[in-house]
């Protein structure tokens, strides 16, 4: 019988799984993962964004700018970082960009736009600008026909470009009559060619496409003007800008204000319209706004650290936009982590995170329920074990009281250190609350207390059985002997 008991109380309770998990041991290590799971997920919301940017020309000025911004970004340990990929031509870096081998590009949309990718900031402008000798009566773009144009080549692009204008206004080869009377010959210059050319009639205007406030610009403005009958030149407009940034909306309108070229005498005397194209920095419309916003806030406020390493950084402007909605629906849409920035609506913390934080409370009162729910399960399955031994003590209680025998007295106190050992062992593997500590000392001592009182009962009545017997044995030997004599 003892033995069927602690079987029952050892093996028939607890589950060895259930036991394993309500270990001490593996609560503290469930513990300790708990807090290095939530350290993980503080270090990981807290960690450096890393953005990889794709820049070119790489010996342009515009790479030079996002290297120093790259490098001012790592300095100042800030939440975002960028590291730099360098491309041989613009049309490579927003080929990186389209085919997601980088987050932000340095793009010129009439070389190559990437059908993915959203404005930041434009690092600068590059205007087509066309001078010419006053003495040429050359005051707008239609009026280059049956004309000889010098283009001071810079880029890859610079052709086409000029070819796209001249094709707009039918100037291009093979317009105008038959025999292409309209046609505008294109000659490609050198810097150090431009005055000889203008000063041999080789060339009746000179084109060049460069920031209207840069030292190519300035260049090429002043070689025309030393060839130029009286030092006078003229700067050719380009009409119908609308029309063409319809046609090309890849473009943008321009305007190279008075006296840029100088002010005595001023150059040009009036400001003057033309097109142009820009070199912007873009990002992928994937790329999270949050991150983006805070790569246009230190692009933008660091521009007067930035331009003692790199001049252009001067040039830089937002794109211009009058609502949000605009800003996202441009001929060059915005992208909306830079128009986080210049509306002032960056967000906080709690704004960032706030579908997070609320899936969570939602979530973590139901899960916190569910482990309520557990723990009461595990605290019950506990107690069983406890609760039988228990059980058993109140009937050996009862048993020990109609106990007739020694051997019974001895039998029901064995199997009382049994469960006595048996729930030490368990105590010391467990946690057990101190009601049912007391429940069990008492217990127990009921128990003990039934056996003592059970065998002086039982010593009583044998010592009464064996009184009697004298008794009996002495009337009988009192009887006896008279009968002898």
């Amino acid at each position: 019988m003892q033995r069927t008991q602690r079987d029952r109380t050892e093996h028939g309770l607890v589950p060895a799984v259930l036991a394993l998990l309500l270990r001490r041991e593996w609560l503290l290590v469930l513990l300790a993962l708990g807090l290095a799971a939530s350290a993980a997920v503080v270090v990981y919301l807290s960690r450096p964004a890393v953005l990889t940017v794709a820049v070119a020309p790489q010996d342009g000025p515009e790479t030079g700018l996002i290297e120093a911004y790259a490098a001012a970004l790592a300095r100042a340990r800030e939440d975002v970082r960028l590291k730099v990929v360098r491309y041989g031509d613009v049309r490579d870096s927003g080929g990186a960009l389209q085919a997601n081998k980088a987050d932000l590009a340095i793009v010129r949309p009439d070389v190559f736009l990437p059908e993915n990718g959203l404005t930041l900031a434009i690092l600068h402008d590059e205007a087509l600008l066309l001078a010419a000798p006053e003495a040429a009566e050359i005051d707008d773009f239609p009026d280059l026909a049956r004309k000889r144009v010098g283009l001071v080549v810079r880029h890859a692009a610079d052709l086409p470009f000029l070819n796209n204008m001249l094709a707009f206004y039918d100037l291009g080869p093979g317009a105008g009559d038959e025999a292409g009377a309209s046609h505008v010959q294109v000659v490609p210059l050198k810097p150090a060619e431009v005055t000889q050319a203008v000063a041999e009639k080789r060339v009746d205007a000179v084109a060049v496409v460069a920031s209207p406030s840069s030292k190519v610009a300035s260049a090429t403005v002043r070689a025309v003007e030393l060839a130029a009958p009286e030092r006078k030149v003229a700067l050719v407009s380009v009409p119908d800008t609308d029309a063409i940034l319809q046609r090309y909306p890849e473009l943008q309108a321009v305007t190279i204000p008075a006296g840029t070229f100088g002010g005595r005498p001023k150059r040009p005397a009036e400001e003057v319209k033309t097109v142009g194209a820009s070199y912007r920095l873009m990002a992928r419309a994937s790329v999270n706004r949050v991150a983006v916003a805070s790569i246009t806030q230190h692009l933008f406020e660091w521009r007067s650290r930035l331009a003692g390493v790199a001049p252009v950084a001067k040039l830089m402007k937002a794109p211009e936009f009058d609502t949000t909605v605009a800003a996202t629906s441009a001929r060059l849409p915005n992208h909306p982590g830079a128009v986080d920035y210049f509306e002032r609506e960056q967000q906080t913390f709690l704004e960032r995170y706030e579908d997070y934080i609320y899936l969570f409370a939602f979530f973590g009162g139901t899960i916190g329920s569910g482990i309520a729910w557990l723990g009461q399960r595990l605290a019950r399955k506990r107690r069983e074990r406890v609760d039988i031994v228990l059980d058993r003590l109140i009937d050996i209680l009862r048993e020990a009281r109609a106990a007739e025998t020694r051997a019974a007295l001895e039998t029901l106190a064995l199997e009382t250190d049994g469960l006595v050992a048996d729930v030490v062992r368990y105590a010391r593997e467990r946690t057990i609350d101190t009601r049912t500590v007391s429940a069990l000392i008492l217990a127990v001592d009921a128990v003990h207390a039934a056996i003592a009182d059970a065998r002086r009962q039982i010593g009583a009545d044998e010592a009464e059985s064996r009184a009697g017997a004298r008794a009996r044995t002495a009337r009988l030997l009192a009887l006896s002997v008279p009968a002898a004599e």
